[in-house]
């Protein structure tokens, strides 16, 4: 699968109640004013179609990344499935890893960055902030240095709050800002207009059969992400 491209092995876990899909940049996950297809749109057409449903097919998404970013998206097949993911994402109960390809090195190999976010939603753009400030949200991420990657410094991610931009606005705010991110740092885009973000991993326990599940999204090909070697 390569940047912009859906198909069928995108596909990263299906059972009765989910359905995990590897998003290819460029994608938006739910609609906007663009009317640009979106992920859930494909996704429900693979279901009613892989399953032969004449009617309207029951799928909504647990969470959103963005559309430049690639990786893990999760939706829920089913009402109860969709009720119990809620709950897990709302306290906190779904780790996530993600993979950050970044344009300099940050000072320190690992650390936790603490800010407070304020979205403009006119712009779309968040502001970090050092200090609380009216309506900005707490924001939290860890993240260590993995490697050199060509030109660019591989980051794993942690984010432990779900913000909207998070994990972009927060590496840009230490100087680490993700190559091609031009809204939050970069000066040059990539060939594809992806950023250097991709949501590698997602851990929880199953919301109906209570079960440890691990969901785990190939990097995409391309020529950069190529250059990342995950020790």
């Amino acid at each position: 699968m390569t940047n912009n491209e859906m198909t069928n092995n995108a596909i990263i876990f299906e059972d009765n109640h989910l359905l995990a899909v590897n998003k290819a940049a460029g994608w938006l996950v739910q609609g906007d004013r663009t009317g640009d297809p979106t992920l859930t749109d494909w996704a429900k057409a693979y279901i009613g179609e892989k399953y032969e449903k004449p009617g309207a097919v029951f799928l909504h998404p647990a969470h959103r990344i963005d559309r430049p970013v690639s990786g893990a998206v999760l939706f829920a097949r089913t009402d109860k499935a969709l009720g119990r993911l809620t709950t897990l994402f709302r306290e906190k109960k779904v780790a996530k890893t993600y993979l950050a390809l970044v344009l300099s090195a940050p000072r320190q190999p690992s650390g936790e960055l603490r800010h407070f976010l304020l979205k403009d939603e006119k712009k779309n753009v968040v502001k970090a902030l050092p200090h609380p400030f009216r309506d900005a949200k707490e924001s939290l991420t860890r993240y260590e240095v993995a490697s050199q990657a060509g030109p660019f410094v591989l980051l794993r991610v942690f984010p432990l709050t779900g913000r909207p931009h998070q994990i972009r606005v927060q590496l840009s705010a230490m100087g680490c800002p993700i190559a091609g991110d031009l809204k939050y740092g970069a000066t040059d885009a990539l060939p594809d207009a992806s950023i250097g973000l991709h949501c590698l991993r997602m851990e929880l326990i199953h919301p109906v059969r209570k079960e440890p599940l691990i969901l785990e999204a190939p990097l995409p090909d391309n020529q950069w992400w190529n250059l990342a070697h995950i020790q």
